[in-house]
């Protein structure tokens, strides 16, 4: 009921986060990627949380490029790339995201939960060493989402 991803969602992993992993000459689609996507992406709340957070496609490009080198991990096939363990948890916890905060859809901002909630993969390390919580995302989520709304 709540596996409805919006056009923006689709675009970033189904388009974005591929071709990401395609330059960074990779067979796989991890973490990092759909969190670079996001930033690329660049119109929904997930990448007002980054901006507003100061979190720039090149902070965020320079941190995953160091994490990059030191982890290769395990893949499983996701569409035309495989995707990592992490990626899989990641979808199924932006769908939990997108529950708890009452969407109908899931969207962006579900997207960057969930990778801040993903422990030990590039996405979360990538996130903690650019200062940015699980909380404060949410806490900026929650504003964000308020202010469209009305």
């Amino acid at each position: 009921m709540y596996e409805r991803l919006t056009k923006r969602v689709e675009k970033v992993i189904k388009k974005i986060a591929p071709e990401i992993a395609r330059e960074y000459e990779l067979d796989y689609v991890g973490t990092e990627h759909v969190l670079l996507a996001i930033e690329r992406e660049g119109t929904g709340i997930g990448a007002q949380v980054l901006h507003n957070e100061g979190i720039t496609a090149a902070r965020l490009r320079e941190e995953v490029d160091k994490l990059i080198k030191k982890s290769m991990e395990e893949t499983w096939v996701f569409g035309r790339l495989p995707g990592t363990p992490h990626f899989r948890n990641v979808m199924a916890t932006a769908i939990e995201q997108a529950r708890l905060l009452e969407s109908k859809e899931v969207c962006t901002e579900h997207l960057l939960l969930a990778l801040l909630k993903e422990k030990g993969s590039v996405a979360w390390t990538t996130l903690r060493n650019l200062r940015l919580s699980f909380a404060r995302a949410r806490e900026e989520v929650l504003r964000l989402a308020s202010t469209s709304s009305t």
